[in-house]
């Protein structure tokens, strides 16, 4: 598994983009700087979306929208988890169900 590291700030990519569009090659320039030729790519694609430019694919609200809302749901689905496991253990202290009837 490949080393993570922090993101790059958002001027940083942005600056590097300009680059791109100013007639750089993604090559040159991770050559001169750290991130990969693929890696200045995918900016530039990304802020051809985030521009309107490019249809095909997730603006970065989008994306960070999304992530919002899987991580909410996530969240969502172990509370539901933990009141299913309360409502069963009540269930069973109160004598409404047997213990032998639950999983929980």
């Amino acid at each position: 598994m490949g080393k993570h590291r922090a993101p790059y700030p958002a001027e940083f990519r942005a600056r590097i983009v300009d680059l791109v569009k100013a007639g750089r090659t993604p090559e040159e320039l991770a050559r001169e700087f750290e991130p990969s030729a693929q890696t200045i790519i995918n900016w530039v694609a990304q802020a051809d979306i985030d521009a309107g430019v490019r249809q095909e694919g997730l603006t970065t609200a989008e994306r960070q929208e999304l992530t919002r809302l899987r991580r909410e749901n996530r969240q969502l689905k172990t509370e539901r988890d933990i009141l299913s496991h309360a409502a069963a253990w009540f269930a069973r202290e109160t004598g409404a169900v047997s213990s032998k009837d639950t999983d929980s």
